[in-house]
């Protein structure tokens, strides 16, 4: 099934590039274009696209109150969002991911990384930018501990999904997984969506965090 894509940003110059980037990958079509989000709200609203990719500075509506508009808390048939931004801020993911966005990405992120986004969006899942998510983590080690061991799993992870885990916990994408453990993408995909499952996480900084509490708790690995 090809993925139709809505691309706004307020530079012509980068829709021009996420067009070309995403027109050439397999299984991608883009359909609209937007300058703001306003723009982006209005086309999105009335094509219904599969994924709209949203720049977060943007005149007047911008990027995040898009997303809020589309798939924020109470939007009665949500679209599916994929944010991206220049500037790799903390409150920009928090926010973009609180207002509903099933990706975050920086900019100068490779077009595999885009295509790997704009599928997992399409899908229901969540992708964020690896380098994004191994700075959150970062900031979470230097956090103060709670003092509380982070929630058990539904059921046990497996000894495979540990180590998927542990290689997303570095912040490693879907195919430099699948390279280091010798798996193929869409067994790596379906581990990924287990863990999720399992843990109850909506995207992969909360796998990530989970992971890091957990040996911060003390607590030894995971039944196989």
């Amino acid at each position: 099934m090809t993925v139709r894509v809505l691309i706004a940003d307020d530079q012509e110059l980068v829709r021009t590039g996420l067009r070309v980037i995403l027109g050439a990958q397999p299984g991608i079509e883009v359909v609209a274009e937007a300058a703001d989000g306003a723009e982006a709200v209005e086309m999105a609203r009335d094509l219904r696209p599969d994924v709209s990719l949203l720049d977060i500075r943007m005149p007047g509506m911008d990027g995040l109150a898009a997303t809020r508009a589309l798939a924020g808390p109470g939007v009665a048939d949500p679209l599916a969002v994929v944010v991206m931004t220049t500037f790799d801020l903390d409150e920009y993911v928090y926010e973009a991911l609180r207002s509903g966005a099933r990706g975050f990405l920086l900019k100068n992120a490779g077009p595999a990384l885009f295509a790997e986004a704009v599928h997992a969006a399409a899908r229901g899942d969540a992708l964020i930018d690896p380098a994004v998510t191994v700075r959150l983590i970062g900031v979470f080690a230097d956090a103060p501990r709670s003092g509380h061991a982070p929630p058990s799993p539904a059921s046990p992870l497996t000894g495979r999904e540990e180590q998927v885990l542990a290689a997303l916990a570095r912040g490693l994408g879907n195919p430099e997984i699948g390279h280091e453990l010798h798996l193929s993408l869409s067994t790596v995909k379906t581990h990924v969506g287990s863990i999720m499952s399992k843990l109850g996480a909506r995207n992969r900084v909360e796998l990530a965090i989970w992971a890091h509490e957990r040996d911060r708790a003390g607590r030894g690995v995971v039944e196989k």
